[in-house]
């Protein structure tokens, strides 16, 4: 934990360096905010003084270090844990990843998994689409809440939401046949299919994925109706997409976007 704390820079991470730094790498406190815990709690692992942290302090402190997936598993190891199953890789951010999305503190941007799952926000984002990394369980995947959950329709203008649930249908079907029967893909598949009659009915048509992510239509609680385009960086081997969504300069959304950059998660 201490090599790989050093060894990264506060520019590694989006952070500002400050003129009085003497630290080589991150300090302790830096790494225990990315992390997600106190700085005490993050000094006694360090020092091999804390108790044994669970496997989700663990996933925590692996994205904090940016660590890869080799490092990560021997994190786990050296701790007395398991190595996370493959199925389970979908949760570690891709270093690479992070690093892109530490350089965009101003833009609205994320990391999802192939599963719907937000593992990663920039404050903006968080402003425009609220914390969804907060849930747990099946309610993770935006594609089970958007089926499962009215709230998650509240923010797409009612005439937009057949297009939505094709498209979450169409990405869902595809992480299904990859993974197969027995994968998290199937445990959400098979309970939309008993929650879901517009989800079954889809089912059975078998839309397929679109090739880009389509311009969007947001209702946002404080500042009203937005259309941005959402682009989008996939990195194959992890199963993850950054979405990076945008307005036109100028534009009315990019000044309601503006606003939502200067307050934000303040707003949600």
């Amino acid at each position: 934990m201490r090599t790989r704390r050093e060894a990264l820079q506060p520019e590694d991470v989006g952070l500002p360096r400050g003129p009085r730094r003497r630290t080589g790498g991150l300090r302790r406190e830096e790494v225990a905010l990315l992390s997600g815990m106190s700085t005490d709690y993050y000094s006694r692992l360090e020092q091999q003084r804390g108790p044994r942290p669970s496997e989700q302090m663990l996933a925590a402190l692996a994205r904090g270090l940016r660590l890869t997936l080799a490092e990560r598993d021997h994190l786990f190891q050296l701790v007395g844990h398991a190595i996370p199953h493959r199925a389970v890789r979908a949760d570690h951010v891709n270093p690479g990843m992070m690093r892109i999305l530490d350089r965009m503190p101003d833009t609205p941007a994320q990391v999802v998994n192939h599963l719907g799952e937000t593992l990663a926000q920039t404050a903006p984002a968080v402003a425009l689409l609220g914390d969804e990394t907060r849930h747990t369980g099946l309610a993770r995947s935006a594609h089970h809440r958007w089926f499962t959950d009215p709230s998650a329709r509240r923010m797409r203008p009612a005439e937009d939401h057949h297009t939505q649930s094709r498209l979450l249908v169409a990405s869902l079907h595809a992480s299904y046949t990859r993974d197969g029967r027995g994968s998290r893909a199937a445990a959400l598949v098979d309970d939309l299919l008993a929650r879901s009659p517009e989800f079954a009915q889809l089912w059975r048509e078998h839309p397929v994925p679109a090739d880009s992510c389509p311009s969007k239509r947001f209702l946002h609680p404080e500042v009203g109706a937005l259309e941005l385009h959402c682009q989008t960086l996939v990195d194959p081997d992890e199963s993850q997409t950054l979405l990076v969504f945008t307005a036109v300069p100028g534009s009315e959304s990019d000044e309601k976007l503006r606003l939502l950059t200067v307050v934000g998660g303040q707003l949600v």
